[in-house]
């Protein structure tokens, strides 16, 4: 699964609204309560356990895709 289609499937809209610049709380699907999905939903799919560091700072997909390589993750 590609971080884009997690995002989508997480947040309930549509894959083409999901690209980097996509940001918490731009958009009403990515309230508090979907953050904690999308970290748990990430954890899973990509075999990792996030930091609370990590957690707090990842404010867009981009921030995402930066935190999962530092955890040798490709996405």
């Amino acid at each position: 699964m590609t971080l884009e289609q997690l995002f989508a499937e997480s947040l309930g809209v549509a894959i083409d609204l999901v690209h980097d610049d996509l940001t918490y709380q731009s958009i009403p699907q990515w309230d508090s309560t979907a953050h904690m999905l999308l970290i748990a939903r990430m954890e899973d799919e990509f075999g990792v356990m996030l930091d609370t560091d990590d957690i707090i700072d990842m404010s867009s997909v981009a921030k995402a895709r930066q935190i999962l390589a530092k955890y040798d993750v490709q996405c």
